[in-house]
């Protein structure tokens, strides 16, 4: 679920489960470590069970203080402010909160169209994530700087959204993720100011996979992908049958990742491909500069296979498919 921190606060534990858990966790809270550790319940007079509507009572009380102060916040990726760069967008474009009417139902998106625009971008998140995304949003801003159009929306709908909170069986559909994308991608195309276009995909995590899916499904359509901590592998055989050219951007410090993409890399065939590791970058990009630097290479990227449109763009409304 992607949480910003994550606190483990118990009244005792073993100090060997300490150790460990130090490891996993943002902060651990422990009253006492004995070095001898038989059983919880020695270190308590009173070890009854608790009703669990008592906890939750206890829980929500505990909460208030916390929903106080997120009210005082915007949005959740304003909560991410301090290591997401902020950037001042350029006055020169358009943005517009659209509904992407596909087959039995709606997509919440935002699209943002800069004057002259080279390209537009479509955003496909990772798992968990959303159209709010921040790392997302600073990588759109970068490329309205520099003229380019982006898609940022919603592969799920909240209800969705809200199944796959507990099950996770949507995040990792890839096929069904790439189908929402190619019904996206459909959907601009018949729009008038943008359908002229050329379109490039912008991928993260288990976005990547199904980016290259939809890729290789509209080789006319879309010219151009880039993958941000990406599992392009999750293509699988779509991989031999992509024609856009493709950069793939991981950390230097995430491994596996790193060894999926190298693997992926070879089954590609297209032309164009070229591999890109952020230094001492862990998979999300949170230290300090190297988002920038995703940023940037994603940006030269997309100016480079993007032919420059002499034509100013209008954004007519209403911007929804019939």
């Amino acid at each position: 679920m992607k949480p910003a921190r994550i606190v483990v606060a118990v009244p005792v534990a073993p100090q060997c489960i300490c150790s460990r858990l130090r490891t996993e966790v943002d902060e651990l809270v422990c009253l006492q470590a004995p070095m001898y550790f038989y059983a919880i319940g020695q270190f308590y007079e009173d070890f009854s069970q608790i009703a669990d509507e008592e906890v939750i009572e206890l829980l929500r009380e505990a909460a208030q203080p916390v929903a106080r102060a997120a009210q005082e916040r915007d949005s959740s990726s304003e909560r991410n402010s301090t290591m997401i760069p902020v950037r001042k967008q350029p006055s020169d474009f358009d943005t517009r909160d659209v509904l992407i009417d596909l087959e039995g139902v709606t997509l919440q998106g935002s699209l943002t169209l800069p004057k002259d625009a080279r390209g537009l971008v479509l955003f496909a998140h990772g798992s968990g994530s959303s159209r709010h995304s921040p790392r997302n949003l600073y990588v759109a801003q970068i490329l309205h700087s520099h003229g380019i159009g982006t898609l940022l929306f919603d592969l799920l709908t909240r209800y969705e959204e809200s199944v796959d909170q507990y099950s996770g069986e949507l995040r990792f559909d890839i096929p069904f993720l790439a189908r929402r994308l190619v019904e996206a991608t459909r959907w601009l195309k018949a729009i008038p100011g943008t359908k002229e276009l050329q379109v490039g995909y912008f991928g993260a995590s288990t976005g990547a996979g199904a980016a290259l899916v939809a890729a290789a499904e509209l080789p006319e359509s879309v010219c151009t992908v880039v993958s941000r901590g990406g599992r392009p592998d999750l293509a699988g055989n779509a991989l031999a049958h992509v024609h856009a050219s493709t950069l793939l951007i991981v950390g230097g410090h995430d491994e596996a990742v790193i060894a999926m993409n190298r693997e992926a890399l070879m089954k590609l065939k297209c032309q164009d491909k070229k591999l890109v590791i952020i230094p001492r970058a862990t998979h999300l990009f949170e230290e300090p500069g190297t988002l920038e630097a995703v940023a940037k290479v994603a940006e030269e990227w997309f100016v480079r296979h993007f032919t420059h449109v002499e034509k100013e763009l209008i954004l007519e409304t209403p911007v929804r498919a019939s």
